[in-house]
Formats: structure tokens, sequence, C-alpha cells
């Protein structure tokens, strides 16, 4: 899939005005139907099969809030397959309406901006179940799972669930990630796919519980590992390409330490350094090749290898990285537009990106996102990753380094709980201090 790119001076693009908010659209059942029905190649190419759990519970009419794991593009495709015809309205990002404005309003999907504050974002959520009287899709995670495991959930879920007091239900696509992992190039594996609809909680039990209560709850169900599923399932995946780009990954030797120096190719990840290397077998385990003294067999454990490694540079006071990127910009539902290219910095101390002859710049501290929205492949143009506000994101696409988005995504997540914590350390001390000064 692609997307429209043109290339305008950065000052053009700041003239351009930007897209006009609109409420979100009650999907007819013409275009319910037409979701179904577009759907229909990949469910029979995948033998898809469902099961639902206490789903009898929700009323046929009543507006349901749906949480679902992100896996891959057939996750869109499940959702019309379970729900129909029930009328839904599915969060999407704003980059998705480029050159389909018209069919994505009309099929209900709701815009947003991933990892940014967006009251508006609540605001159609909250019109569309209590005005609309249209479910709810979303994917809490906002974005593909990365390692096969849930990404890092926002501490908001829970508050949103108490406020709309309507019930929960929650989606979960086995198979998906298997067949379509995102590190791997949009190079799709034989693998069946099936999901189950489970109905979560009731209104009143949303009402009896705080949003702690409730964010324990929906981490719970999101508490899953693609990797152990297959391993556990024997789920065969015999392409010979399937360890293709794992190297997005798995950016860190394990055995050296460089970073930047893996490759995965065919069905082994190896370091063009030191010549350790890994076999990716048929159901997930990484087998060490000849001369490599295993250290992994699962990549998930890989990759919180790389967190623990990326957080201790970061209480060392050594995490620093400095890319040149190519700067794309969205202002509207027209194109990406390419504006130039830029440097952009991430330290303990946030993000700084400047670029387009001098005319950007741009700072975002920590506690401005719990995470990073992070892409490979990005619409078939290269590996991504986006800061900005609301208003304005900024599309940094690296020059080399393959890998450094994931890495920039595990320091953002972990600067931003050092700084939360910071934060809430220091809230703590001068509430203290409010009391004490009140008390003399």
């Amino acid at each position: 899939m692609k997307i429209k790119v043109v290339k305008k001076s950065y000052d053009e693009v700041m003239a351009i005005k930007p897209a006009h908010h609109k409420r979100p659209i009650r999907p007819s059942l013409f275009f319910r139907t037409l979701m179904k029905l577009v759907s229909m190649g990949d469910m029979r190419r995948t033998h898809f099969t469902h099961m639902k759990i206490g789903m009898e519970k929700l009323g046929r009419r009543e507006p349901a809030l749906f949480l679902m794991n992100h896996s891959s593009f057939i996750d869109l495709e499940i959702v019309p397959t379970l729900l129909y015809p029930r009328p839904f309205n599915i969060v999407a990002t704003k980059d998705s309406f480029i050159g389909k404005n018209f069919l994505l309003r009309h099929i209900g999907c709701i815009p947003t901006s991933k990892f940014v504050a967006d009251t508006t974002l609540v605001r159609d959520i909250i019109h569309t179940i209590r005005k609309l009287k249209s479910s709810v899709v979303l994917f809490p995670e906002a974005g593909y799972s990365i390692d096969g495991r849930a990404t890092v959930l926002p501490d908001t879920v829970g508050g949103l669930i108490k406020m709309l007091g309507v019930p929960v239900a929650m989606i979960h696509a086995y198979g998906a990630f298997a067949r379509d992992p995102l590190y791997n190039n949009l190079q799709v594996r034989s693998v069946s796919v099936a999901a189950t609809e489970k109905y979560m909680l009731s209104p009143e039990d949303i009402a009896s519980m705080t949003v702690e209560e409730i964010n324990a709850a929906v981490r719970e169900e999101f508490a899953f590992d693609n990797f152990e599923w297959q391993k556990e399932n024997r789920i065969r995946v015999d392409e010979k390409f399937r360890a293709d780009f794992l190297n997005r990954v798995l950016y860190k030797c394990p055995h050296c330490g460089k970073e930047w120096t893996m490759r995965g190719e065919g069905i082994s990840i190896f370091c063009e350094e030191c010549g350790c290397g890994y076999d990716l077998d048929e159901y997930g385990a990484l087998v060490p090749r000849e001369g490599t003294e295993g250290r992994f067999t699962h990549i998930p454990d890989w990759y919180a290898w790389q967190r623990e490694e990326v957080k201790r540079e970061i209480l060392a006071g050594q995490y620093s990285v400095e890319l040149p990127v190519d700067i794309g910009l969205i202002i509207d539902h027209k194109c990406l537009y390419s504006v130039g290219d830029g440097v952009i910095k991430h330290g303990a101390e946030g993000f700084v990106l400047d670029g387009c002859e001098g005319k950007l710049h741009y700072e975002q501290k920590p506690l401005a996102s719990y995470s990073l929205n992070s892409d490979f492949n990005w619409y078939e143009i290269g590996d991504v990753m986006s800061i900005g506000r609301h208003d304005c994101l900024y599309y940094c696409f690296p020059k080399g380094q393959t890998g450094s988005v994931t890495k920039c995504r595990l320091a953002t997540e972990e600067i931003y709980k050092l700084a939360l914590e910071e934060k809430q350390k220091h809230d703590a001390e001068k509430k203290s201090a409010k009391v004490e000064q009140n008390g003399q």
C-alpha cells in the first residue's frame, strides 16, 4: 500500500490550510456490507475461524467499546467479519485518510494521531457512542506489535472506559502476526488466522471499579506473546524469507555489543561485525548457527534485553542518538508533503528536530508522549518515526542505521517512565511541604 508524496518547500506547506475536522459518520448498511465483502477474500485465504465468549450479554443494538490487539493489516478485515451487521466506527490514523477521505469517513473511521494527546478523539468517541448509537473499535496499542508482544498501553484507557460507561469487549486475533509481522517487509506467509470475541466488562462492572482496576483488567487481556503462541501451537512458517529485515527489531548484537551491524536475511540473522548469528526456525525459535554460543532462543527476550541496554545508557547519562532524516508533513488529506531533510536528536531531555535549511526547529520534552510512533517500511517509503503535536506531525525517515527507530522507541518509553517518576516524586514533595506549611 502506498500514499501520494508531493515535494514542496517548508514555507509552502506551512501556508496550506489544515484539514477541517468533521464529526464521525455512522456507517450505513451499504458501507458495512461493503467492508464485509471486501474482507472475504483474505478471510477465505486464511481459513478464518472465530469464537464468541459471553457475547450474548451484549444487546444487538447496544453500543459498546471493542478493544483489539494489533498485529497487521488483516486486523481491519477481521473486525467487519466479526461485527457485521452491527454498526461500528473504528479509530484510525490520519495518514490512512490520504486520498481516501470520503471512503474512510463513510465506512466509519475516526481520525487520530498516534501517541499524541488528542482531546478531539475523546469527544468524537463520546459523540459516536451517545449520539450516533454506534460501537467504537479501538486499538489501544496504537500501532502494530514489533516483537510479537503487546506494546505499551496508555493509562488513559481506563479513564476513557470509565467515562463512556458502556460494555467493553475484547477482540483477540491469532495468527495475524505470524502471517504478516511488521518487520518482514509486507511479505505475507501462509498462516491460518482465528479470533476470539469476548465480553469483558459490563456497565455495572465498570461502575464498581476504579480506573486503576480497569487498566489492570485491560493489561491482563493484552498480555500475549505471538512467538510463544506459535511455538506452543506448532504453527509452521516455512517461507525462506521469514528472517528478512529482522534486524529492524533486533538491531544490537548480544555477543559483541555493536549496534546497526545485525543483518536479517532469508532464515538467518547475523552480525556483520563479529559473525555470530542465529537461524529462525519454522516455529519461531532462534537456533544458534555453528560457532555461535547461543544467548537467546526467543525473539521477545532479545528485544527485552535491548530495552534494558537502552535504560542502562540513559541512567549512565550515555544515551544519545543523532540521525540525518528526510522530513514529511501531513497537513490535509491530499498527500504527504516532503519538505526536505534535517537532523533529529534524541536524549534524556527529549527530541530536537532541525531541518529545511534552518526554517524548521521543534523540541519535544520527555513527558509529551509515553511512546513513539515508529513503523517499518511505512507506506513502502521507509522506516519512520513521527513526533509533534496534534495539529502538526513531523514524519522523519532515517538515512541508514536500520533499527534506529526501534531504539528511539524503546528509549522514549524508558525516558518517559523516568521523567514521570521524577515528576510524581516532585509533586509529592511539594504537596507534603504545603501540608506541613498549612499545619504550622
